[in-house]
């Protein structure tokens, strides 16, 4: 029942900021497609009425309004076949597909890595710095050399973009492990240890249980992150499908409202991504014996 109502009273918070947000987008696209648009608003008359109408309605908008956007994501979904290259369907599966083997990659790397550094004391100090300080580098700065590395040796396609979505979500699934591993009170240690409990048994029976608020924490984050590196993996390269490509092509020819399109949909995969992970956690609580 309280998640039913936690639902509920989040409902409206969330709508009030989706309106401020629509009416700020329409408003900023008056202002954005004006210097664009004066051509046309003089030839009609000029007037406000007619500053909106020409400003909404642009083939090429500086900012295009929201309803451009839906009515491009509607066409490019629900007009064309999910398997044809103009089909924004088929870009985004192939987006999604690296995300989720480049997620699933950096998510077993990140907790093998929080368990050698929990378990291994000079880990945690040598390579915990490193860690830290591979996020320094832009990962635009490192996905062309990524891509040029693996395609010298035969790996190109999926692979790459995944080891991008990886490189970038490993970090925070490290970070939290590590943090979760070693969350359970020194009392609970000891009596592991009073019970000769083997390391094994002490990381299966009460790290783990204990570390999964933050796994999943953290597996939120990963996940928007890693679809993050997709689509940057899908730009130095001048990928031919992927959200990555759509906004490439659409930068190339001056299509903004394909450009916005391929981030709405970008936004609700990440979204729904979220939630998924999410889900998952509701389970495994349940499983758990965690109450609602």
């Amino acid at each position: 029942m309280s998640d039913g109502r936690t639902e509920r009273n989040s409902i409206l918070p969330v709508t009030v900021v989706c309106v401020i947000i629509f009416v700020a987008w329409y408003i900023a696209a008056i202002f954005m497609n004006t210097v664009v648009a004066e051509p046309k608003i003089e030839a009609l008359g000029g007037g406000f009425a007619n500053t909106i109408n020409v400003s909404w309605s642009l083939d090429r908008p500086v900012i295009p309004a929201p309803h451009q956007v839906v009515v491009e994501v509607w066409n490019t979904v629900f007009t064309i076949a999910p398997w044809k290259v103009r089909s924004l369907v088929y870009h985004v599966w192939v987006t999604l597909s690296s995300t989720l083997l480049g997620f699933v990659l950096g998510t077993l790397l990140g907790i093998g890595l929080a368990v050698a550094i929990v378990h291994f004391k000079l880990l945690s100090k040598s390579l915990m710095p490193w860690i830290i300080a591979s996020q320094t580098i832009p990962i635009l700065a490192i996905a062309p050399m990524i891509i040029v590395v693996l395609g010298s040796v035969g790996l190109t396609g999926l692979v790459p973009k995944s080891i991008i979505s990886m490189y970038l979500c490993f970090f925070p699934v490290a970070i939290g492990m590590v943090k979760g591993l070693t969350s359970p009170d020194p009392m609970q240690l000891d009596l592991m240890r009073t019970y000769n409990a083997s390391v094994s048994q002490v990381l299966w029976k009460l790290r783990f249980p204990a570390a999964m608020p933050f796994l999943f924490a953290s597996l939120k984050v990963a996940v928007a992150i890693a679809l993050t590196g997709a689509i940057v993996g899908e730009l130095p390269t001048g990928a031919q499908s992927g959200i990555g490509s759509r906004m490439l092509a659409g930068s190339y020819y001056g299509q903004t409202i394909q450009i916005w399109s391929a981030l709405v949909a970008a936004s609700a995969v990440a979204a729904a991504l979220v939630y998924g992970v999410g889900g998952i956690e509701r389970i495994v609580n349940r499983q758990m014996g965690a109450r609602a």
